[in-house]
């Protein structure tokens, strides 16, 4: 399957981008490409289209089904899996947003709690239990706010980042 420039220049930024968001870069390109899409691929036309291996594919693959971005869909016809990545852009932030809460914030929030018991028993180095206080209430505050996005009704949830614009507007900060 041959791809167009833009498709090509898309796929190729959204992988460097991922690679800078902590994301492997084929893992990035393979979600570029099903995003793109408007049928489901197999590996094989994944592999083919991204002249990658085909068992980078099914890694990159495991991952993001394991993210929730992408998932499989039955072919007519066609026993291999196929996939599909999410095309609704804010659902697939809420996705990101909830998947890197679990993977990378819940746990901080754990180690620091352990941490600060330890920091608070004597012999522990000076100051080190009020830094690491002030980190977890910082991710503690995080928290709570996040919990309370993820409370609102979809559109509300859109509406409020949205809103940010003109918020940054009315405080003066953009021009």
């Amino acid at each position: 399957m041959q791809l167009n420039p833009i498709e090509r220049r898309f796929i190729l930024h959204w992988g460097e981008m991922g690679s800078r968001w902590g994301v492997n870069r084929t893992v990035a390109q393979i979600h570029a490409l099903l995003y793109i899409r408007e049928e489901p691929m197999n590996a094989e036309e994944i592999a083919e289209t991204l002249q990658v291996a085909r068992s980078n594919v099914s890694t990159s693959l495991r991952e993001l089904i394991g993210w929730g971005i992408v998932h499989t869909e039955p072919v007519l016809g066609d026993r291999r899996d196929h996939y599909v990545s999410m095309k609704d852009v804010w659902a697939m932030f809420e996705k990101i947003l909830d998947e890197r809460k679990r993977r990378e914030c819940d746990p901080t929030m754990d180690v620091l709690a352990e941490c600060l018991a330890e920091a608070r028993q004597p012999g522990a180095p000076d100051g080190l239990a009020e830094r690491l206080a002030e980190m977890q209430k910082f991710f503690d505050t995080m928290s709570t706010f996040y919990q309370a996005l993820r409370r609102l009704p979809t559109g509300s949830f859109r509406s409020f980042f949205r809103m940010s614009s003109r918020m940054k507007k009315f405080m003066g900060l953009s021009a």
